[in-house]
């Protein structure tokens, strides 16, 4: 039995956040509920991979796309396995959608006064960039990623019974996304937010500008430029 417990712990981690797998392993009855908790400080990141459409194409000699979706597989299991480094347990994947990359760090309820998930994240972002450049370098390929970071009030919670999902929600990943679509590749969009959180331990940033953001109108964004730490 205690096995059996083992495996079903794992099994819950593979699809779920470690805080929120143990709440149903300890609770036998919490499957029948919503699981559902406030987040006051959430960081999110969206990361999209820019130039794949024009990559994508079916035809034999690619097995009708077979080997283009292969190459993104191998793409996204990189960013899995940099998020996997001790530096960014604070980190949590919530989903790929298509070509897009989503995590988010302070979920855990244990959001630190020095802000460091925040950190985790802006850090997080820059691995990301590096590792592309390597991926196009051994692939001969020019893929680029366009980075959005916000940070923010979040409700996250588990949806469904059978095959359970966990997502977060709210006005602070609307942004977040936002900061993504209309960000530039190559490029780590951050609100003002963030800025004035990670200016504060050194990070250097670049004034975009104002930009018209989808229902929140015009907004001033910053780009992440370095810090000493990267």
């Amino acid at each position: 039995m205690k096995r059996k417990h083992e495996q079903n712990r794992s099994v819950l981690e593979n699809i779920l956040p470690s805080h929120v797998a143990k709440h149903f392993v300890e609770d036998a009855t919490s499957v029948s509920k919503l699981y559902h908790e406030s987040r006051d400080n959430a960081c999110i990141m969206f990361a999209t991979l820019t130039g794949f459409d024009k990559f994508y194409i079916e035809c034999d000699g690619n097995n009708e796309g077979v080997e283009c979706l292969r190459l993104l597989n191998e793409i996204i299991s990189d960013f899995d396995q940099i998020l996997d480094r001790e530096e960014f347990k604070k980190i949590e994947k919530i989903k790929t959608i298509s070509t897009t990359y989503m995590v988010a760090s302070g979920l855990a309820g244990e959001e630190s006064a020095d802000n460091s998930h925040v950190e985790a994240i802006a850090l997080f972002a820059r691995e990301l960039l590096f590792k592309l450049e390597s991926i196009n370098m051994h692939s001969f390929n020019d893929f680029n990623l366009r980075i959005g970071i916000n940070v923010g009030p979040v409700v996250a919670g588990v949806i469904g019974s059978d095959k359970p999902h966990y997502d977060i929600w709210g006005n602070s990943v609307n942004v977040a996304s936002r900061m993504d679509s209309g960000g530039v590749a190559g490029r780590i969009q951050v609100t003002e937010e963030v800025k004035s959180i990670l200016e504060s331990i050194g990070y250097k940033f670049e004034c975009r500008g104002q930009i018209n953001v989808k229902g929140k109108g015009m907004m001033t964004t910053f780009f992440l430029v370095a810090t000493g730490r990267l």
